[in-house]
């Protein structure tokens, strides 16, 4: 499966440091299954979006992916790509970027037919550059978040219900970020998504957080408020919490935490391991 990690450090800016993977060699024993691409979203210091992303065709051209990335802002989302439609190209790399906001997701949708009409309806089919089932529910988002004057939670839970009633759903695991909120949705509970809470600000080294995926080091972040989402948990800190199946999470700009069971319900229409294709079941359980 795709692997998220996000970061919001509050208002004050931090530079932080990401490898997206480890060296080749020892990925290609570690998995069967190999990175599509990799890609890094941040708004940096005066609150402006960047991205940072490259498609992974072959495992001779991983410099992007190895070398350390240094970027300094408030928020940060981090994405490891294991493709399972569109092309290996950097428009269906994650993260995504529309009207302001950075947006990675792990899971798989179908009836891409079906949003697209959707989007039709809502005069938003220029949101869509690429060929994922991704960039589709991102640009479902953002056009509900525009019919909703602007208001982002509101319309990520009008396009999330509306996915959930119109289209099979194996996973929709999700961050949205802007400079100065992020919202984090496990839904349903198929793959795992998690919270650390560090805002005591007691913590008594920098963040060094690592998976076999990706890795965040920012030491000024010793001492100092941060919430971080990933995937997996990233080291041995008990503070990790798996969200729940349906709860969309809100970090705001003062790390105020909201939390809310938003979808309890699961998807009308709930695909089942068995029912992806080879190419998608093994992109969702890469080195099983």
């Amino acid at each position: 499966m795709c692997r998220l990690f996000g970061l919001h450090a509050g208002t004050d800016v931090v530079t932080a440091t990401f490898w997206l993977l480890d060296a080749p060699d020892n990925l290609a024993k570690q998995s069967r299954r190999n990175p599509d691409g990799t890609g890094l979203g941040v708004f940096d210091r005066d609150g402006s979006p960047q991205l940072h992303k490259q498609p992974i065709a072959a495992w001779h051209d991983t410099e992007f992916a190895t070398e350390a990335h240094e970027l300094t802002g408030t928020t940060f989302i981090a994405h490891v790509r294991y493709a399972t439609t569109g092309a290996l190209d950097v428009v269906n790399t994650h993260p995504f970027l529309e009207d302001n906001r950075i947006f990675a997701h792990n899971g798989v949708l179908r009836g891409l037919d079906v949003i697209d009409d959707r989007l039709a309806e809502l005069g938003s089919t220029d949101l869509v550059a690429g060929q994922t089932d991704s960039e589709r529910a991102f640009a479902l988002i953002t056009a509900e978040i525009r019919e909703r004057d602007g208001d982002v939670g509101a319309g990520l839970r009008d396009a999330v219900s509306w996915l959930a009633a119109n289209v099979p759903i194996y996973a929709l695991n999700i961050l949205l970020s802007t400079a100065t909120d992020m919202w984090a949705l496990r839904y349903p509970e198929t793959h795992e998504l998690y919270v650390l809470d560090r805002r005591d600000g007691a913590a008594p080294v920098g963040l060094d957080l690592s998976t076999r995926r990706i890795r965040a080091h920012a030491e000024q972040l010793h001492g100092r408020p941060a919430v971080v989402f990933a995937t997996e948990p990233m080291d041995a800190d008990p503070c990790w919490r798996l969200i729940a199946p349906g709860e969309l999470v809100h970090v705001d700009a003062g790390l105020t935490v909201a939390t809310e069971l938003a979808f309890p319900d699961p998807p009308a229409r709930q695909l089942r391991r068995e029912e992806l294709t080879a190419v998608a079941e093994e992109a969702q359980h890469p080195w099983l």
